[in-house]
């Protein structure tokens, strides 16, 4: 039997040095990277050089030619534009404010204002003063006929009383030709409200366009938020058409995009968006023919990049699978056989002890036992004498330690065995007092706390008695050594669900890391180096699968650990 043992801590020590050297899973991972690190530099380096040569010309010449003064050229446009718009409405504004309802609603004071407008600034058609209860035209200065016109049910009308002012988009109307009306509201102290609202031809927008000074190549345009036109375009419609190139929306900064416009062609588009109204500039500019032959090289260039890349990595990343499964394949091989070496012969060490064991123990307590029994009998026989009622006393403990040995020893015997499943319905709370009473004195020595929590009137349960101590004797060991003296581990039972009942062993000792947690029920990993053999945990989780159940943990370095053991109320 000592030679037994003895070959098996020396399969064991030669097993963890193999696990620990050379099957781990970092050094697949690392042989795997490291191949490929080197296989990649040597072939892809030159041609990641070549790509960033590339890469810095042609964002160099794309600044220099086309996207620098494209962007300068639309921020600088969009300005003008929102100035223009700007100063309109603050035209607008102190007019409404400047003048009273009733000044307005004098029609010479209205053409005076009117006339002063068109003289001093380019664009005004009419100018008009709206009651802001009804929408009703109260008052109109202009070419057309407008006067009583009632305007409460049109959308402008209820955005200039929720915001105070308002710039519509380009329409026509029955006037025919493109124009913006813009409407200020003014609130009186007294409730009141009114709305001056004007008209402006866009023929400013086409002079702040044409001032842009494009080649005939280009093209530049006004866009509303829905992408229809605002002014007329070269290349792509008319004003108040959809326009057909689709322009991102969102941010008041100036961008350049690169796309294929409804004709095909490649173009720069530049955008810009104005906060309000919610119109777009856009300038659109064809690649340049200065840079159609540096387009070309870079095409071929790139094509015979991204395809050499594609072909290195798809060998590289194949090649390396391959070698690195192998060799893996074959580590595996290896280590499985040393595995059933090692738990066949562990097991049959462990069984032969246990049984050479509960033997040589249970041969004096059943000497010791029958001495006392026949002590018991004379003393019964024998006439009364001074000492009796102690000697009997003395005898019964007697007999009382040597039934707790041989329920010891038939336990001991019990966990050794590699038994079939033999189901029973027990109480899982009873189970679990057994079990506690193989641990109390070490307890009770190391004055551990073990509080027990066990649920009332728990269901019982289908299962195998002696795998289940089996079970939390495993566990309740870890949490025994885990725990500094005078730790705390509590016991817990619960009805988890209609199918299942469930018990919890936790503890306030050491904890495990995730790294850990991870790899605790895999045989022969331990963390307690000489002192374990790395199959408990393991066994223990083989069992609750075998008996239908589950088995979790939860572990934080420093502060514990909890298991939670989950089993069927009825056996599958």
């Amino acid at each position: 039997m000592a030679l037994n043992l003895k070959n098996w801590f020396n399969i064991k020590e030669r097993l963890q040095r193999f696990l620990e050297v050379e099957y781990s899973e970092d050094r697949y991972h690392n042989l795997r990277r490291n191949i490929r690190i080197l296989m990649i530099a040597l072939t892809i380096i030159p041609l990641v050089l070549m790509a960033l040569i590339n890469y810095h010309q042609y964002q160099s010449s794309l600044k220099e030619e086309i996207v620098g003064p494209t962007k300068l050229l639309a921020n600088k446009t969009t300005h003008s534009f929102q100035f223009f718009l700007n100063e309109r409405l603050s035209l607008i504004k102190s007019i409404s404010y400047f003048y009273s309802k009733d000044q307005l609603c004098d029609e010479k004071t209205l053409n005076h204002i009117l006339y002063t407008l068109k003289k001093e600034f380019v664009g005004f058609v009419d100018l008009g003063l709206i009651n802001g209860d009804d929408g009703t035209q109260i008052c109109y200065a202009g070419p057309y006929k407008l006067l009583g016109k009632n305007y409460a049910t049109q959308s402008w009308f209820h955005e200039v009383t929720l915001k105070g002012t308002y710039i519509s988009d380009v329409f026509l109307g029955y006037r025919k030709f493109p124009h913006i009306a813009i409407a200020v509201q003014r609130l009186e102290a007294d409730g009141q409200s009114w709305i001056v609202r004007t008209t402006i031809d866009t023929t400013m927008f086409d002079n702040l366009i044409a001032a842009m000074g494009l080649d005939s190549e280009s093209d530049a345009f006004v866009l509303n938020k829905e992408g229809v036109f605002q002014t007329n375009s070269r290349l792509y419609g008319k004003v108040l058409e959809q326009c057909p190139i689709q322009i991102p929306s969102g941010g008041y900064s100036t961008y350049v995009v690169e796309k294929k416009d409804p004709n095909g062609i490649d173009v720069f588009l530049a955008y810009a968006h104005l906060p309000y109204p919610e119109y777009t500039l856009v300038i659109a500019k064809p690649h340049s023919a200065v840079l159609k032959a540096w387009y070309a090289l870079k095409s071929d260039l790139v094509v015979v990049f991204l395809v050499s890349s594609a072909l290195i990595l798809i060998v590289v990343f194949r090649l390396t699978d391959i070698l690195v499964s192998r060799i893996r394949e074959a580590d595996q091989r290896r280590e499985l056989a040393f595995r059933e070496l090692q738990h066949s012969h562990k097991l049959s060490s462990i069984g032969r002890l246990a049984a050479g064991v509960a033997h040589e123990v249970n041969n004096p307590l059943a000497i010791i036992n029958e001495k006392a029994g026949l002590i018991q009998d004379l003393i019964k026989v024998s006439p009364d004498f001074a000492q009796k009622e102690k000697f009997s006393t003395l005898v019964r403990s007697i007999l009382q330690s040597v039934s707790r040995c041989r329920t010891i020893t038939h336990r001991l015997l019990g966990f050794a065995k590699r038994m079939e499943i033999e189901v029973e319905n027990l109480d899982l709370n009873e189970l679990m007092q057994e079990v506690l009473g193989f641990l109390e004195r070490e307890a009770l020595y190391r004055n551990i706390d073990i509080t027990v929590n066990l649920a009332k009137d728990l269901p019982r349960i289908d299962s195998d008695r002696g795998q289940l101590q089996q079970v939390f004797l495993n566990i309740l060991n870890n949490a025994v050594a885990a725990v500094e003296d005078e730790g705390r581990i509590a016991i817990t039972t619960w009805e988890k669900d209609a199918d299942t009942v469930a018990a919890s062993i936790e503890d306030d000792g050491c904890g495990m890391s995730e790294e850990t947690c991870r790899y605790i029920f895999e045989p022969f990993f331990t963390t307690k180096k000489e002192k374990g053999t790395g199959l408990g945990l393991s066994i223990t989780y083989g069992i609750v699968q075998k008996l239908g159940g589950d088995i979790e943990v939860k572990s934080t370095e420093n502060k514990g650990t909890k298991f939670i053991i989950s089993l069927p109320k009825k056996s599958k």
